[in-house]
């Protein structure tokens, strides 16, 4: 009987250790989904909500792109999920360093408090220490996306030469949605 080299010995039994190791994973995954309890809920202990698509979230942002460019400003804008994930964020032309993390933050912030930031500026004067929640932007440019008065989302936009030319155009954003 012929030696096999010490090469075609190590190629033989990876080999046949991957081929068991596969043959216990299938099994174990058979055996996991066939033991996972089927559980009956009722309707009352469930929740629905709604959530922007992420063809209505890029539809806004680039609306936010095309209305800051009309007007000669260069900015990222940002669009979060309800539960401030980010789903789209666009990064202008010429758009400075800063402003696409200040556009993901305002964009948390309007759908945290389901309200325009430009507004959540003046709670500040009262409750200061507001601003020292994390992944959180005071500062306008922020604007909450609604559906029957809940949020679902929030739009943010960061670099145009104010805070008040920075929510017009997340207004715009939101504003496309409608049309």
């Amino acid at each position: 009987m012929k030696k096999m080299s010490h090469h075609v010995k190590v190629l033989t039994c990876s080999a046949a250790a991957a081929v068991i190791a596969a043959g216990t994973f299938s099994a174990v995954s058979a055996t996991a989904s066939a033991a996972a309890p089927k559980v009956s809920t009722s309707h009352s202990n469930l929740t629905a909500s709604s959530h922007l698509s992420i063809t209505a979230a890029a539809k806004a942002a680039q609306a936010v792109l095309d209305a800051a460019r009309k007007d000669g400003q260069k900015l990222s804008v940002a669009v979060v999920d309800r539960n401030g994930n980010t789903i789209v964020t666009m990064r202008g032309d010429g758009a400075g360093p800063q402003s696409y993390e200040s556009a993901v933050k305002k964009a948390y912030t309007a759908v945290s408090w389901n309200a325009p930031t430009s507004r959540l500026v003046k709670s500040l004067d009262k409750t200061p220490n507001l601003k020292d929640i994390p992944g959180t932007l005071f500062l306008a440019g922020g604007a909450p996306i609604q559906s029957t008065g809940a949020p679902v989302a929030g739009i943010g936009v960061g670099g145009a030469s104010s805070g008040d030319q920075d929510e017009k155009f997340a207004q715009e954003g939101v504003a496309a949605l409608g049309r």
